[in-house]
């Protein structure tokens, strides 16, 4: 859902889902969030942390469900609509977005975004600019119609204790220009398991 061209405007979407296993290639459960959970992120009225183990049980009738997969729709942000208009007409030649980074940063994903709010390797430590999916597999899918829908699949072995509560698309391993983010309630990893992106912009 990514350029849709109606008298001269481009309207941009992205969707989202993440896959989380155990060192075993289990899946594990996974918090789905809700429409109302999505909007009280966004309006920082409500912390990504605040759903865990403990708390999700009460929260569930309200705010999501527990599932093998989370979606989410994502912000592109001005510079990610810098990186289209570049990549459409070739102007300055950027480089395509063929990298993933993960985070812990909580802030609500906004359209001045540049980078993510706090990126951390698979071992929780800063990334400080380096993209912890170093290469995703990047292909053309089929949404609508052939080959309508821009897919990037990644995955981060992890190796530590980490709440994962943001992850975001650029067009290098180290300082890329970030094409789309967004801020999403923890997703908890421990050393072991992998955790899977997969992002899709589509052509509407």
């Amino acid at each position: 859902m990514l350029n849709q061209i109606t008298a001269g405007v481009i309207r941009m979407d992205c969707n989202t889902e993440m896959v989380l296993r155990d060192k075993y290639g289990n899946l594990k459960p996974i918090w789905q969030d809700n429409e109302l959970c999505i909007r009280l992120i966004k309006s920082g009225k409500l912390n990504p942390l605040w759903i865990n183990q403990w708390y999700a049980f009460i929260l569930k009738p309200f705010l999501g469900r527990w599932s093998y997969s989370k979606k989410y729709r994502n912000l592109v942000p001005t510079a990610g609509k810098g990186l289209i208009s570049g990549l459409l007409c070739g102007s300055g030649s950027p480089a395509t977005p063929a990298s993933i980074g993960q985070g812990t940063g909580t802030n609500a994903a906004a359209s001045g975004d540049t980078a993510l709010q706090t990126e951390v390797k698979a071992d929780g430590t800063a990334a400080s600019g380096l993209h912890v999916i170093a290469a995703a597999t990047v292909s053309l899918v089929t949404g609508s119609v052939t080959n309508d829908t821009a897919q990037w699949v990644g995955t981060v072995n992890e190796t530590a204790s980490i709440a994962i509560t943001e992850s975001g698309v650029f067009n290098a391993t180290t300082n890329g220009t970030l094409l789309a983010r967004q801020t999403f309630t923890a997703v908890n990893v421990v050393n072991g398991d992998t955790l899977q992106f997969t992002w899709q912009i589509k052509n509407s």
